[in-house]
């Protein structure tokens, strides 16, 4: 996720690469970032956050107190902490820091890679106007942010942060039916993934209610009202409500 935000801040043309510092443990990963992206790469986290107006966190959460120690005597107000680390909250992160530094707590997903994240960020007790600025214009180049309370942030996890599966799924059992249907294969999941996209960004570009997209294909007695109503039969809406659920109360679990 860390590469996935450098490539895309830079792609973004926000900071050039040589005003990038990634500090990462394994010397193979070092050198494949160095040479991908043109980056400055360090093993030391304190020379990654000298000087850096952004620090961006993304370690693992058993890992984030032995950062926090090693680079918070470094950090200074006017510096802006990110971690995307799940489940470690943003109290925690400041109560292992040096004074009134900025923390803003933040839950991408994986479509990062691709830039079309959905992210939700969270500011901290010393957090303003500048610090959110520059949490969304990082996420921003990887895909769409909002601002939430962190109490919200489970339910992001529960949402998009586990959402891609749910798509992925959706998007198999798609081709399924169109293989049962004498698709081949290949054809199907082309056709599957196509129309997923197709109607995401209808969604995202028309601001129309997905209610009121569904309901200018709905054709009265078509084949699209036959679908929605085997759909509604085997209760997937419901289904989908309890995957965020679930999802959004083992986040919880997690954290505590």
């Amino acid at each position: 996720m860390g590469a996935a935000l450098a490539s895309g801040v830079i792609g973004a043309g926000l900071v050039p690469s040589s005003a990038i510092t990634v500090a990462d443990v394994s010397e193979a990963c070092r050198r494949q970032l160095c040479d991908k992206s043109g980056v400055n790469v360090t093993p030391d986290n304190r020379t990654a956050v000298d000087g850096a107006d952004v620090i961006i966190l993304a370690v693992k959460p058993f890992i984030m107190d032995a950062v926090l120690k090693d680079i918070g005597p470094q950090l200074v107000p006017s510096q802006t902490v990110i971690s995307i680390a799940a489940g470690v909250e943003i109290r925690d992160i400041e109560g292992s820091l040096i004074g009134p530094i900025p923390v803003i707590r933040v839950m991408p997903n994986t479509p990062a890679l691709v830039g079309a994240a959905a992210s939700a960020y969270a500011l901290g007790s010393f957090a303003g106007a500048v610090d959110a600025s520059r949490a969304e214009a990082v996420f921003n180049a990887v895909g769409r942010v909002a601002e939430v309370p962190e109490r919200l942030l489970n339910a992001v996890t529960g949402l998009s942060g586990s959402g891609p599966a749910y798509v992925f799924l959706v998007i198999e059992a798609l081709a399924d039916g169109g293989v049962r249907m004498g698709l081949p294969r290949d054809v199907a999941i082309q056709l599957a993934a196509q129309t997923t996209f197709g109607a995401a960004k209808m969604v995202l570009e028309s601001g129309r209610h997905p209610a009121e997209l569904k309901n200018m294909v709905t054709t009265p007695g078509g084949t699209t009202a036959a679908g929605l109503f085997a759909l509604e039969e085997g209760a997937v809406r419901a289904a989908f409500q309890k995957a965020v659920q679930a999802a959004a109360d083992k986040a919880r679990e997690i954290k505590n």
